[in-house]
């Protein structure tokens, strides 16, 4: 995926006015004209958003063949009618342009650029953070090869909220109408360069990924789960002064290589603590960082705990601001993987995964959805092939390409449970799996110090003993319920995943046999 691999096939659309590539200093000041923007405490700018979710129930894939598709698709004479409606929008608006770089790696980096109105200049502001620069880049001459077209004040009749995202991924163009929500920017560039990186034989994961010094050496981590499963949170917390490589994405090659896509965090900022995330809670309070739809008084004091307006606030940051991190040129291979589950019943804190369960649970990508996902996702259990809902092919190829990885990388696999055990919030029969007993987790994982015992239900390994937790019921769930009386109900959630994991993975008939017969006991 060099510099040179793909050139972008749609020129620009004509727009009334147009700023190449303004400065930090003038992205913020442009924010600082929008009505919906407000200074904070911190000195930075927050911006409450008509749209607080990404979208994807307006989302579609532009093709004329649906069958390579897992998601929901329109035909690219629909694509070419979407197109015309926004070009013919842009004629009458100022716009701005901002180039970059998805990833530094310099024989992986792809060329990437934003073009959004002018009035939504936060956005704009955001991406720059989040995009790798160098000398060279931006400018009328210069070929991108994945391209944002983004008018938040456009509406799109006839479409989910009247809005769409087109993704046109032969063309490197996505084009985005009536939303001015960041996360479309964003996953905008990512969602095309997924297919990228698995053209080129890789995969793209939904992971943050970390380097953590041990007695037996430095342990390079990937944390892959949906958003509000603490991917970030994990990330960032410094088990042995650990420190972060990637938050959100990154490209996973043959042997182990990792290519880094951004050079900045979108970070959830609900219920951040400076005692639990120190290093996020302090990156978000800089007067450079941008945040959305925090709340926040008439003072411009900020409350990160308010959900008065949404639970979905977030902030981006560069990775710089953290004041410590690893840039991933560093990392030549990957010793382990973590596979986030926010689940309320019989996950475990931690399991280990054979190559086959692990191919499994990277498949069924479960989790309790957040806000992060919109109404459609808020609150419901949900399964998503690699916990990447931002992968635009057949989904069973993810689950069979990362198959082919692990047994070209040989790094160990592992289930981590992020909510609680033994129920919901209110139940008194029911414990939490804290931050610090997953940061405890997370610790043993790289030093080697977890002693393990086979779980009869699901085949798994679980832990008999781990440094830092002496509860055996976050362990293993099936003490909690034995205890509590609940061995019956317990049985019947046994059950009841078993067949919902058959009946899931068999909605991806390319998927390998392997990976489908791991889940049977």
């Amino acid at each position: 995926m060099t510099d040179v691999v793909r050139s972008q096939r749609a020129a620009l659309p004509e727009a009334r006015s147009l700023r190449w590539n303004p400065s930090p200093e003038e992205l913020r000041e442009l924010t600082s004209t929008m009505p919906n923007a407000r200074l904070t405490e911190f000195d930075n700018y927050n911006v409450q958003t008509k749209v607080v979710s990404r979208s994807k129930s307006s989302t579609y894939i532009i093709t004329d063949s649906p069958e390579l598709h897992t998601d929901q698709t329109l035909s690219r004479e629909v694509g070419r009618n979407i197109a015309e409606l926004q070009d013919e929008h842009i004629r009458d608006r100022d716009m701005l342009v901002v180039d970059g770089y998805i990833g530094n790696d310099p024989q992986r980096r792809v060329r990437a650029r934003l073009y959004i109105e002018a009035a939504f200049a936060n956005i704009a502001g955001m991406q720059r953070w989040l995009y790798f620069d160098d000398e060279n880049q931006g400018g009328e001459d210069w070929d991108p090869q994945l391209t944002v077209i983004y008018t938040p004040s456009l509406e799109a009749p006839g479409y989910p909220e009247n809005r769409v995202i087109a993704v046109d991924l032969d063309n490197g163009v996505t084009r985005v109408l009536n939303s001015d929500y960041f996360g479309e920017s964003k996953k905008g560039g990512l969602r095309m360069w997924n297919k990228l990186t698995y053209d080129e034989g890789g995969l793209s994961l939904h992971a943050g990924c970390k380097v953590i010094p041990t007695p037996r050496g430095e342990q390079s981590m990937l944390i892959v789960g949906l958003s509000g499963t603490g991917k970030t949170t994990t990330t960032f917390t410094r088990q042995n002064e650990s420190k972060p490589v990637q938050d959100d994405f990154v490209a996973l090659y043959p042997g182990g290589r990792i290519v880094a896509t951004e050079n900045g965090c979108f970070a959830k900022t609900f219920a951040l603590d400076p005692k639990d995330e120190p290093t996020i809670h302090g990156a978000v309070c800089k007067p450079e960082a941008y945040l959305e739809n925090v709340s926040m008084n008439q003072d411009g004091k900020v409350d990160f705990f308010d959900t008065a307006y949404t639970q979905n606030g977030r902030a981006v940051f560069r990775m710089e601001a953290l004041g410590w991190h690893r840039d991933a040129r560093d990392v030549t291979r990957v010793n382990q993987l973590l596979i986030l589950n926010r689940n309320e019943n019989i996950i475990p804190a931690v399991a280990r995964l054979n190559r086959e369960q692990a191919a499994a649970y990277f498949m069924l990508g479960e989790t309790q959805g957040t806000s992060a996902g919109g109404k459609e996702e808020a609150g419901k259990f949900l399964r998503v092939p690699g916990t990447n809902p931002f992968f635009p092919l057949r989904h069973e190829q993810q689950g069979n390409r990362f198959l082919e990885l692990l047994d070209s990388c040989g790094f160990e696999v592992f289930l981590l449970n992020t909510g609680r055990v033994g129920g919901p919030p209110g139940n008194e029969n029911s414990k939490k799996v804290s931050i610090p007993y997953s940061s405890a987790v997370v610790k043993a994982i790289a030093e080697g110090t977890i002693e393990w015992t086979t779980d009869p239900d699901f085949g798994y390994e679980v832990a008999s003993s781990l440094p830092g937790i002496d509860d055996l019921e976050i362990l293993q769930p099936r003490r909690l319920y034995e205890r509590t009386g609940r061995s019956e109900e317990y049985q019947t959630i046994v059950d009841r995943l078993r067949a919902e994991r058959r009946d899931f993975l068999a909605k991806y008939p390319g998927l390998r046999s392997e990976i489908v017969n791991a889940i049977t006991v």
